[in-house]
């Protein structure tokens, strides 16, 4: 009897892939019509599935004309609408063309799931009527995003402190900058709020609470130097970034000497985003294998998904001097059961000038053997080469940048990190170019 049911097991394997094929046939019959309506049309000319319908409860306009002309159009399974229930980040590849230089991938970006999306307009409903559903264009008039009207000359911290990441503590002057580099106004470069349209302060205050990475994307350019993505322009509930290359997780199992160079520059953005020029320390708070990009042709590494980014003034930390503000500030490294989890807390991020939470957070969830994503564990550097795990020195210095043994230990241990991976890409270049 035993012998036969591996047998059985088989067959019903191959029934129950058969069925699987035959039912995806079906299916693929019965929306013939639709499918072939998917590819015939530019579904990001329609108002209402880009959500234009509903601004100034939207992210911009800057782009309307361009997704009106079609000059944007989905690349090809992003025409699949039945497809939508595997993207629930809403996030889409396209296409964008310009009649002189042709066209070009872009990344196009709802900034929410369709539940996230749902649950904004219900609180913007309850707040101005007490009901979950409305008419969302005059409830927005009714909301605080609207008091904050031509009237008021600058957006101040008190009025917007923790409505999101980017202003869990925000200073005059980071808000003076998002204000006066704000991309979805004609007449951008004034801090002043009654420069601003009522529709386009309504839309900045929306974006600032309900997913400020446009936001950042904009205060802190790329063109400038900054590790984002670049900011395209926005349309309804649709914002257009610039594609940037393969995800980090594409490289995981690069060869050595292009690993090595990814954790540089990694190692890399961790330090130019807590020290600047400017002294605002950009705290990542998301961090994982799926939030980075890398380029094509440069191999640059940039970051791709800046939601959850905490800006803290140190400039203003310096000035107010907050109980044990010059005191430096250690991570604490926490054993969980979750991927790419960091522990951290907001309020001393925003009250100490020296803080080592972005290199703890690079180090434990993409570079250390800590590091675990979509079931693998080993991070970036994992299987160096033979002599290198010999020396042991990598080791050591990842073990230190996520766990510590000694009080500030992270702090040495990140800047001999950087320069240890410097040395190896530089020796890894010149053994090529022998």
């Amino acid at each position: 009897m035993l012998r036969f049911l591996p047998l059985k097991l088989g067959r019903l394997y191959r029934c129950l892939k058969l069925l699987l094929v035959v039912g995806l046939f079906v299916i693929l019959l019965m929306n013939t019509h639709n499918l072939f309506a998917s590819f015939q049309k530019n579904e990001l000319t329609d108002r209402r599935f880009i959500n234009l319908n509903k601004c100034p409860a939207c992210f911009g306009t800057s782009w309307c004309r361009k997704f009106m002309n079609g000059q944007v159009s989905f690349e090809t399974w992003g025409r699949l609408r039945f497809l939508d229930v595997f993207n629930v980040k809403n996030v889409y590849f396209a296409q964008y063309g310009e009649p002189r230089e042709g066209t070009r991938r872009v990344v196009l970006k709802r900034l929410g799931s369709n539940q996230e999306l749902a649950e904004i307009d219900q609180k913007i409903c309850k707040r101005a009527t007490g009901r979950p559903r409305c008419d969302l264009i005059q409830a927005m008039y009714k909301t605080e995003f609207a008091r904050i009207n031509g009237d008021v000359r600058l957006l101040t911290p008190e009025v917007v402190e923790g409505w999101s990441d980017l202003v869990h503590c925000p200073s005059q002057r980071l808000l003076d900058r998002v204000v006066r580099r704000y991309a979805e106004t004609k007449d951008s470069g004034s801090f002043l709020l009654k420069n601003l349209k009522d529709t386009e302060r309504m839309q900045l205050l929306m974006t600032l609470a309900f997913n400020p990475e446009p936001l950042v994307l904009q205060s802190f350019p790329s063109d400038e130097g900054w590790p984002f993505a670049k900011y395209l322009g926005a349309c309804g509930r649709m914002v257009a970034v610039n594609y940037v290359g393969e995800e980090l997780w594409s490289f995981y199992n690069a060869p050595w000497e292009k690993r090595v160079d990814l954790a540089r520059q990694l190692m890399d953005i961790a330090e130019q985003l807590t020290n600047n020029d400017f002294d605002f320390a950009l705290y990542l708070l998301d961090v994982s294998f799926d939030n980075f990009a890398v380029g094509p042709r440069d191999g640059k590494v940039i970051v791709v998904d800046a939601e959850n980014v905490l800006v803290a003034d140190k400039r203003l930390i310096k000035q107010n001097k907050p109980e044990n503000y010059d005191v430096w500030y250690e991570s604490r490294f926490e054993e969980c059961d979750r991927e790419a989890c960091l522990s951290f807390s907001k309020d001393s991020l925003c009250s100490r000038v020296t803080v080592d939470h972005n290199y703890y957070a690079v180090c434990q969830n993409l570079l250390s053997r800590y590091a675990t994503w979509r079931g693998t564990t080993g991070g970036l550097l994992h299987d160096p080469p033979a002599h290198i795990a010999k020396d042991g020195q990598l080791e050591a210095l990842l073990d230190e940048c996520t766990k510590p043994k000694k009080r500030y230990g992270r702090f040495q241990a990140s800047k001999e990190l950087r320069e240890y991976l410097t040395q190896l890409a530089a020796a890894s270049s010149s053994a090529t170019a022998r």
